[in-house]
């Protein structure tokens, strides 16, 4: 049976109280999963959920292994990675009524019962995304894993402004309208963090509830992330995502009446503004990414403006703004404009600076403020790496006596 065009809409599960939830279809992607996916689809048959089963582009004849199940699949002709995976089953779920998709991995690290959990979740606060953060703390996780999560994290705040548990979780609950109305440029692993930013952007609410999580040990776990190509792909996405999200053009809102939970007032409201900038809370790695943006523009020869230029930045990617205006402090005159100076002068002509006179410091000025900017280019930015590192260390060090640079929603999700 191949879901070429359509999908048999199938009755959903009952949620506790019977809450109105939306119409909703377990999507599977796979991608030479053989041995777990069975087992997978069995747990949410189980559940009494619809299921659709998207290979894309196998070799290992995973589809035939579920033939007999009461399920439908369909084959995608060549691997497009996961995302353009979840994009096809979402045309397909559109077409047949149903309103969400709920995705889960083919691995069996995800437990299908909790699939309930994001939909009562949904039935809530619909429409939303809601996803299943992985509770970590067990055996066999990989450090590279929860560095990965926390790392993603920290991108994704900065790019819409919401401070999520488990932005790389694959098990999720998503708007079908969402998905065949907005626009991504990635289809593979980077999918799963474009669609998170570009949901908050449209309106939608981000929501996270906890769920179980299992790790094989490692010789029986398969993964298809490429440490090169993979991280290529992620750094030039949240690149992309960064420099978006400093463009003071509005965003295509594709949901309305909908507000985020760490939404920024705007500097158009001077009161509230000023008001949420003495409270905002931020963790140790973003104080440390407010500290170099600080300092990187504060060593810009952009005097009149600099304390502006700063906040906004900040406002932007959803930095703690006075931590930023205070780093900034370290680069006033003379010390730091002097080095940039120098080295910039260096670099332009291959000597440094040492002829100080009325002729080189007033007539000469636009000689120095170019010379001054090319330094800031390369020194800005190492010194505030250097002040990055002094305060995430010391945040670490004095915050709560724990050490752990971590916001109170995150230590509540955790425990």
């Amino acid at each position: 049976m191949n879901a070429a065009d359509s999908i048999s809409l199938l009755p959903e599960p009952r949620l506790k109280g019977g809450s109105a939830a939306p119409k909703t279809l377990v999507v599977i992607p796979v991608y030479n999963h053989v041995n777990t996916l069975r087992s997978v689809v069995n747990g949410c048959l189980a559940q009494e959920f619809p299921v659709l089963v998207v290979d894309d582009g196998s070799s290992d004849g995973c589809l035939d292994s579920i033939a007999d199940l009461p399920i439908e699949r369909h084959r995608l002709p060549v691997n497009v990675g996961k995302g353009g995976a979840i994009l096809a089953a979402a045309k397909l779920a559109q077409r047949s009524g149903y309103q969400a998709i709920i995705t889960i991995d083919a691995d069996g690290q995800h437990d299908p019962v909790d699939a309930r959990l994001l939909l009562e979740m949904a039935a809530s606060s619909w429409p939303c995304i809601v996803i299943g953060a992985r509770i970590m703390e067990t055996r066999n996780v990989p450090r590279s894993s929860v560095f990965g999560r926390d790392f993603s994290n920290f991108w994704v705040r900065l790019e819409c402004g919401q401070t999520l548990p488990d932005t790389q979780s694959g098990y999720r609950l998503y708007p079908v309208e969402f998905l065949d109305s907005a626009r991504f440029l990635s289809r593979r692993y980077t999918f799963e963090i474009e669609v998170l930013v570009r949901g908050s952007w449209a309106g939608l609410l981000l929501l996270s509830t906890p769920v179980s999580v299992y790790y094989p040990p490692g010789e029986e776990r398969i993964s298809h992330f490429h440490k090169l190509k993979d991280n290529l792909r992620l750094s030039c996405l949240h690149t992309f995502l960064v420099a978006r999200s400093l463009i003071p053009w509005p965003h295509r809102r594709l949901f309305q009446g909908k507000t985020t939970p760490d939404q920024s007032p705007s500097i158009f409201q001077p009161g509230r503004f000023f008001r949420a900038l003495t409270r905002e809370h931020s963790s140790a790695g973003q104080l440390a990414a407010a500290v170099w943006v600080g300092v990187f523009l504060g060593s810009l020869p952009i005097i009149p403006f600099g304390i502006a230029a700063i906040i906004y930045a900040c406002h932007r990617l959803h930095l703690n703004k006075l931590a930023a205006v205070g780093a900034s402090n370290i680069c006033v005159a003379p010390f730091v404009p002097f080095l940039c100076i120098e080295l910039g002068h260096y670099i332009m002509y291959g000597t440094f600076w040492h002829e100080f006179n009325r002729q080189t410091l007033l007539a000469e000025i636009h000689l120095r403020l170019g010379e001054w900017l090319v330094g800031a280019l390369l020194l800005g930015p190492l010194l505030g790496v250097m002040g990055a590192l002094i305060t995430y260390f010391l945040v670490n060090l004095f915050r709560n006596g724990t050490g752990s640079g971590v916001l109170p929603e995150q230590d509540e999700l955790k425990n």
